[in-house]
C-alpha cells in the first residue's frame, strides 16, 4: 500500500503502542500493522476514519438514489409472493 507511512508487526505494535497512537493522532500518519509478514489492520487516526465515513455514507446515498430512481412502482403482496416462491 503506497499510503501507509510505516509498518509494523504485532509484537512491534505491543511494544510502541503509545508511540504509534501519538503518530496517527498527531503526525496524521497511517501505519500498517503485520502478521506474519502481511498486512493484517491499519491504524489511522480520527480525521482519515472521519472521512472514511462520510465516504461510505455519500456512496449509499448514490446507490439509494439509484435504486429509487430504478424502482418501476410494481408492488406485490406477502401471499402474491409466497405463491410466486412455491
Amino acid at each position: 500500500m503506497d499510503t501507509l507511512d510505516r509498518s509494523l508487526s504485532t509484537r512491534e505494535l505491543r511494544e510502541t503502542l503509545a508511540d504509534v497512537v501519538g503518530r496517527v493522532s498527531y503526525g496524521n500518519e497511517r501505519i500498517g500493522i503485520t502478521r506474519h509478514g502481511k498486512l493484517a489492520a491499519v491504524v489511522i487516526g480520527v480525521e482519515d476514519f472521519e472521512l472514511l465515513e462520510a465516504l461510505e455514507d455519500a456512496r449509499d446515498l448514490a446507490e439509494f438514489r439509484a435504486a429509487e430512481e430504478a424502482d418501476d412502482g410494481v408492488r406485490i403482496s406477502l401471499a402474491e409472493l409466497r405463491d410466486e416462491l412455491g
